[in-house]
């Protein structure tokens, strides 16, 4: 049985399979850094997983364009960066943010080393991260992907200038 604050993440999201989340575009423009993540139940990822990611500073960054957005997922080691990008835009009330990668990106302090195009996945298949609740007092956004596990990351906060 998952511990209490995953318990209180899957009765959350029961309630937004219902109601919806009410996430509005203009809500997600960000760099989001990956904190957490958990099974299809709910159970803790496996020990040392969280913190892996969070050491690789995986990030999930979004830029609004007009009713689209632009993805850009990436994992950065040593001076090393793999960055994947393409164009999400969200879908229904729930909603989901449904994404396509268009190229992945390696790069090495700041000079790109590989650069590909990806093909685009067929639109059954088109992944997607549905939007379970974005809390601004907290500055957190937590989802469901595609393959049933769930994520929550926290957004960087800006520089001031």
């Amino acid at each position: 049985m998952p511990g209490p604050p995953a318990a209180a993440l899957l009765a959350r999201e029961r309630q937004i399979r219902r109601e919806g989340s009410g996430i509005q575009i203009e809500q997600l423009p960000g760099c989001w850094m990956l904190q957490q993540t958990w099974s299809r139940k709910g159970d803790a990822s496996a020990p040392g997983t969280a913190t892996l990611l969070r050491w690789l500073q995986a990030s999930l960054c979004l830029q609004r364009s007009g009713q689209e957005l632009t993805i850009i997922n990436q994992v950065c080691l040593a001076g090393f960066r793999l960055r994947f990008s393409g164009s999400a835009h969200l879908k229904g009330s729930r909603p989901l943010l449904v994404f396509s990668f268009a190229s992945l990106e390696l790069s090495w302090c700041g000079q790109v080393m590989h650069r590909r195009s990806l093909p685009p996945p067929s639109p059954q298949r088109l992944p997607f991260f549905a939007l379970i609740e974005l809390d601004e007092q907290q500055g957190t956004l937590t989802a469901r992907g595609r393959g049933g596990g769930l994520a929550q990351w926290s957004r960087l906060k800006q520089k001031s200038p």
